[in-house]
């Protein structure tokens, strides 16, 4: 007879801090980040709410969550992000917390760019990392950028945040560079995008100065570090988008009648919305996991990301499409703010690689079959 196996139990639901970090954030999204706003800003040249990010960083302290304190963080975790991250899908606010808060602080404690994280710690510096937003994290997209000297020539396509970004972060093969983006020799070209809160850029550089950071681990290391952490707690983002969506609906079928009853009195979107309420709680247990494994460093890390990437993105997609639909006539109009979920829920779903992606990587980490044309 074998022993048993004791694993500490893991607890997913939210902590009163954490419960107290959403009203906060969510407080200040809706005072300065409502959906007129947002899609005004998606017609303009900048789509990118910069006042929103100061209040954000300064006031609440959001971008400095998961870093230590020795250094201007706020000794938390990346669960307090995840929370974060919430409440920004719930608004879809065109803010680069995603790209700047976690992908590149992630990379920056791996290779150990100490004066970038106290910028990033504070929110004073926004940085991005220069590869391709389709990436996923087990397969990190190669570009052509080289270095000469203390000069970096090449081009980087469809980068996340970047537009917004005081400093690019550029791995060349194991070595990282620092890259400011308003420096001589780099160039953004706006990449069409569907999701305008998310803006995508095509980085060319023409030997642009370029600083080298002399850090603890490989650039590649790094890499994979960051997109693993930003893919974990994108899921969270796709949660709350997800429930903006249903509570939205569920609203709106409360009060529209027609042929004299409440539309939410009929059983057909009765149903919809219950198949969508069981999905949203999946999500929503997929997303936490993904956070907290990331929190912990757990070994199981890379199954949960997969999980929660693969399920939480198909399951917002939805729920903005059941968004258009139970809205009827009005849910297609540019003047209802359904569009900006169903483009936010599609475009992230493209982020680091599309479910199908994940789900063959989840299958080869758990040693699962792959489907042949003769097992068909």
């Amino acid at each position: 007879m074998t022993d048993r196996i004791e694993h500490p139990t893991m607890d997913l639901l939210y902590s009163e801090q954490e419960e107290f970090l959403r009203e906060t954030v969510r407080d200040v999204l809706n005072k300065t980040c409502d959906w007129t706003s947002v899609l005004a800003l998606t017609e303009s040249e900048s789509p990118i709410d910069r006042a929103l990010w100061r209040t954000l960083a300064s006031e609440v302290g959001a971008s400095a969550l998961a870093l230590p304190e020795d250094i201007g963080g706020a000794g938390a975790s990346w669960r307090e992000t995840a929370v974060v991250l919430e409440e920004l899908g719930r608004s879809v606010a065109p803010v680069p917390y995603l790209g700047s808060s976690v992908i590149a602080t992630v990379y920056a404690q791996q290779t150990g760019a100490d004066e970038l994280l106290a910028g990033l710690a504070t929110g004073e510096t926004i940085a991005a990392l220069a590869v391709p937003a389709g990436a996923p994290w087990f397969r990190p997209a190669h570009h052509t950028v080289t270095v000469a000297g203390s000069t970096m020539t090449g081009t980087v396509a469809t980068v996340a945040d970047a537009s917004a970004a005081d400093m690019l972060i550029v791995p060349v093969d194991d070595d990282t560079y620092l890259v400011d983006p308003a420096a001589a020799g780099v160039r953004f070209t706006p990449v069409v995008s569907l999701d305008e809160t998310r803006p995508l850029v095509d980085i060319e550089f023409d030997a642009a100065p370029a600083q080298r950071v002399d850090g603890a681990h490989p650039a590649g290391a790094a890499t994979e570090a960051a997109l693993r952490a930003g893919t974990a707690l994108l899921a969270s983002e796709q949660l709350g988008l997800a429930e903006h969506c249903l509570s939205a609906t569920v609203e709106y079928l409360g009060v529209r009648r027609q042929f004299g009853r409440l539309l939410g009195s009929y059983q057909a979107p009765k149903h919809r919305l219950a198949d969508l309420w069981v999905q949203i709680n999946q999500a929503r247990a997929a997303a936490r996991y993904a956070a907290d494994c990331l929190a912990a460093g757990s070994e199981d890390l890379a199954v949960a990301v997969a999980v929660a990437h693969s399920w939480c993105s198909e399951v917002a997609v939805h729920a903005a499409e059941e968004y258009v639909q139970l809205h009827g006539g009005i849910g297609f109009t540019w003047e209802h703010p359904a569009h900006l979920y169903l483009k936010r829920a599609k475009s992230a779903m493209l982020l680091f690689g599309g479910p199908d992606v994940h789900r063959t990587h989840l299958a080869g980490l758990i040693d699962l079959p792959l489907p042949t044309l003769e097992t068909i």
